[in-house]
């Protein structure tokens, strides 16, 4: 039996991109970007080893808290805006819908990324379509090559901030 991947030859919709996508045998993992299809590559060293140990002390936090929330690693989620074709992939989310059995990460309160240095402006452009996610609290862009963090953190009044690291805002999302 043949493991190689057949690419579609028209634009997808995320139903027809989740079904697609779970004929996948080759272990690889592929967002939905506007109808296509995009694999995503491994991990560098740096990245994998940030994600593992933030998910490890995410989780540690919310279980010593008896939180109904719990963290997911490369959730798929659905942005409010152009939902048909857009099943994007961040690198960790926080929910504290219950489990559903779904492919995709239902009511997100917090989104997080790790961007590589090879593909920032993907990472930049998911960010805009996270912003349309109703139940998304915040934000957090982790950098993998230096010590820094930025939020996109929605204000009190439910707007976000233009841009990461322009929030004012006191209001970060309740995941206890």
């Amino acid at each position: 039996m043949s493991t190689e991947l057949q690419m579609p030859s028209h634009r997808m919709t995320v139903a027809e991109f989740l079904e697609w996508d779970s004929g996948n045998r080759t272990g690889a993992l592929w967002q939905l970007r506007d109808g296509e299809p995009e694999m995503m590559p491994p991990a560098s060293d740096s990245h994998g080893s940030i994600h593992s140990a933030l998910a490890y002390l995410l989780t540690a936090r919310l279980d010593a808290h008896g939180s109904p929330c719990r963290v997911v690693t490369t959730p798929g989620v659905v942005p409010a805006q152009r939902s048909e074709e857009n099943c994007l992939v961040p690198d960790l989310g926080i929910t504290c819908a219950p489990l559903a059995g779904a492919r995709l990460l239902h009511e997100p309160v917090v989104l997080i990324e790790i961007p590589s240095p090879t593909n920032v402006s993907k990472t930049r452009a998911n960010l805009l379509a996270y912003r349309t996610i109703p139940s998304l609290a915040e934000i957090v862009v982790l950098r993998s090559t230096s010590l820094a963090a930025e939020i996109l953190r929605r204000g009190p009044d439910g707007a976000r901030p233009s841009a990461p690291g322009t929030a004012a805002s006191t209001g970060a999302a309740d995941v206890r």
